[in-house]
Formats: C-alpha cells, structure tokens, sequence
C-alpha cells in the first residue's frame, strides 16, 4: 500500500521533478566521495557502501525505512561536524523526533531554508532528505575551502585520412595473408611443405613393401588427430566493415522473426478464440441469469420505491415533530416562569416581614411629623417676632414724624 502511495505521489508529479531527486542523489554521493565518507562513516559505523539512488524515493528502487533513517542521521552529524558545530552522533534507539529536530535546527543556523514539515525526513528517503544531505555536504566543503574547478578536455589530435579499401571481395592473395598471419600467431602445419615432401619421395620411387602393412596403433593415431585437428584449421578473419556480413545477418534475424511470429500468431489466434468463446459463454450466462433473476430485480425495484416513500413519510413526520418538540419546550418554559411567579406571591403573602416593615415604616413616618410640627412652630413663632418687630419699628417711627411736625409748626 505504502508503494502504491508512492507510486499515485510520484504520478501526480512532473517527469522533470521526479528526475531532478535522481540527480540531486548523485551529486550528493560524489560530494560524500570527495569528504571521504567510507574511512570517516562507513568503516567507522560498519555501514555498507551507498548505492547512486539509495535516498530516493521511488516505488521503483528498494526501501528501508529504519535503515535509511539511521544512515540518514548518521551522515547528517557528520556533515554537521565538518562545519565545524558540535553534533552528537544519533543511535538506534533515540526519539526520531528529538533527532530531526536537532538536524532542522542545526540546518537553519547554516542558512538553509527549510519549508517542509519534520514529518517529511522520518521515511528515511526522499526530495527533502536529498535536500537536507546536499545542503549540508555543500556546508562542509565551504567549511574546507573546496572550489570547484573546471574540467580540461584533452586536446584531440585529428588523425589523418587514410583510404579504405574496398573490401566486397576477398581475393586469392587476401586470403593468402590471413594463412600467412594465423601461421605466424598459431603453430599451424605448413600444407605446401609437406606436399613437395611426398613429392619428392614419390620422385625417388623409395616405396618399402613394409609401408603396406601399418603397425600403428587406431588409438593413439585417434589421438593424434585430435591433438592435429585445431591445428589443421584455416582461419580466415572478417572485417567487421564488412556490408555482406551485416546483410547476411539482418537476412538471419528477418528468418528468425519470421518463423518466430508464426508461432506467435498462432498462439495468438488460440487465445483470441479461448477468449471470444470465454465471452460468448459469460454473455450467453449474464443473459440466463437477467432472465432467472428478472422478477427479483422487479420485486426489488418495487420494494425500493416503497422504502423510498415511506422515507419521505418519515421525513415529513419527523418534521412535524420537531416543529412540535419546540413548542412543547416554549409552553414549559412559560409553564416554567408562571410557576415561579406563583410561588413568589405565594411566600410574600404568607410572608409577614412587609407588614413589619409598613409599621416601622409609618412609626418612622410619625416621628417625622412631630419634627416637622416642632420645626414649623418654630418657624411660626420667629415670624411672629419678625412682624411685631417690624410693627414696632413702624409706630416708632410714625411717632417720631408726627413730633418733628408738630416742633416746626410751632417755631414757624
């Protein structure tokens, strides 16, 4: 299931993003190349060597994620260390979550940008653990001072044209020089000698009668020959510029496609008419049983529609009872605040603490009337001095008029 995941995701993706991890994995092994990492990693922690894709995730490479967790952390403490910041390498059995968060962390303080959630470097492989790997390969180089240099091509000398001989047809004397060099590479019997040696006896005429009958024994003679046969073997060498020999051998595999695709036809005729005759019987079977099962599936349809009514019918009262349910639940509300106001009037009327309070009320209101009797017999009786007062002044004064009249009717 996890692969057919990774499969959908690596779909989903453009061909030119998903080539870019491969590529991204194979710059990174050659930095690890150039830091040494089999003396410093691998021999270190006994690790096997790293493969070209082994952090790339794809459902067409093989996975480990516990493997390529460890190994991932591993390289990683290294990488950080060369940076020349403490890291403690990680072991087995630590939190993966407490280790990619230290590695995130170590990262952003070298100035790498990191967009993706931790979640991501817990597979062990994929674009943000290449990622990860490469920029902190790229730190470490830094931390070296290692540039990159550009590559010297060779200087190519351009050789000169020689003529190519027409080799369409291998003369006498070709041939004689192919004899010649497997004569010089092989330790072949000379032919020609030993004919001008049986010439020459035959010339001479020397026959001893004891040649007729041979004395030599069939096996080691059957020996001989087959230690002779390679020997006695012509070998003349093709050219492989040679048009003849590309012909004959395009004629070879056009023989050879020929004879294989009759066998293929006919192995395909046979599975075609298997499978027409698989389908005409489960056609003609889908048909019996449409026919057997006809009344069913109409018994069914039926009972469908019924169910779908009596679902509207259920709808419709299930509305009518909520609507219901609702008032119910305002007319026990009011229910609700009647019964308390009842209960309010109940206990003021049984209640005797207002009539207490009424009389305190109306001594209180007494008391207070007798203070303001006092204090208006005040008032009225500072008036009444008042206006004696003023009358007095009054007739006082009325007096002393009528005297100064009457004293200056007199002088006059």
């Amino acid at each position: 299931m996890a692969d057919d995941a990774r499969k959908g995701e690596e779909e989903e993706r453009s061909p030119g993003a998903q080539h870019q991890m491969f590529i991204v994995m194979e710059d990174l092994l050659d930095k690890l190349k150039l830091l040494d990492y089999e003396e410093q990693v691998l021999v270190k922690h006994n690790m096997k060597t790293l493969s070209r894709h082994y952090f790339v995730a794809s459902p067409y490479t093989a996975s480990n994620t516990g493997e390529q967790f460890y190994m991932f952390s591993v390289i990683a403490a290294w990488l950080i260390t060369l940076c020349g910041r403490p890291f403690e390498t990680p072991q087995e059995h630590d939190d993966p979550n407490a280790t990619v968060s230290n590695i995130l962390s170590q990262l952003r303080a070298l100035g790498g940008v990191v967009d993706f959630p931790p979640s991501k470097l817990k597979s062990g492989s994929g674009e943000h653990v290449c990622y990860v790997l490469d920029r902190l390969a790229e730190e470490a180089l830094k931390s070296r001072n290692f540039i990159w240099k550009k590559p010297l091509y060779p200087s190519e000398e351009l050789e000169e044209e020689c003529v190519i001989e027409d080799d369409a047809e291998l003369t006498l004397s070709k041939v004689e020089d192919m004899t010649e060099e497997a004569d010089e590479e092989e330790d072949v019997i000379d032919l020609e000698e030993l004919k001008t040696r049986t010439n020459q006896r035959e010339a001479g005429g020397a026959r001893p009668e004891m040649i007729l009958e041979s004395v030599t024994d069939s096996a080691e003679w059957n020996l001989e020959v087959e230690r002779v046969l390679p020997q006695l073997k012509v070998i003349i060498r093709s050219d492989i510029k040679d048009w003849r020999i590309h012909v004959s051998q395009m004629h070879q595999h056009q023989d050879g496609i020929k004879t294989s695709l009759k066998d293929t036809k006919g192995y395909l005729n046979r599975l075609l008419e298997e499978i027409s005759k698989t389908q005409e019987k489960v056609s003609s079977r889908e048909k019996y049983i449409n026919s057997q099962l006809e009344h069913l599936i109409t018994d069914y349809r039926n009972v469908q529609s019924k169910l779908s009514e009596a679902k509207e019918m259920y709808q419709q009262g299930s509305g009518g009872v909520t609507e219901r349910t609702k008032t119910l639940a305002e007319i026990s509300e009011e229910l609700e605040k009647v019964k308390q106001e009842m209960e309010e009037k109940g206990s003021s009327m049984s209640d005797g603490a207002p009539v207490v309070k009424i009389r305190q009320s109306l001594t209180k209101l007494k008391q207070e009337i007798q203070q303001m009797d006092v204090r208006m017999g005040v008032v009225e009786h500072t008036l009444l001095q008042a206006k004696l007062k003023e009358k007095n002044n009054m007739t006082r004064d009325m007096h002393a008029t009528h005297i100064t009249e009457t004293s200056t009717h007199t002088y006059s």
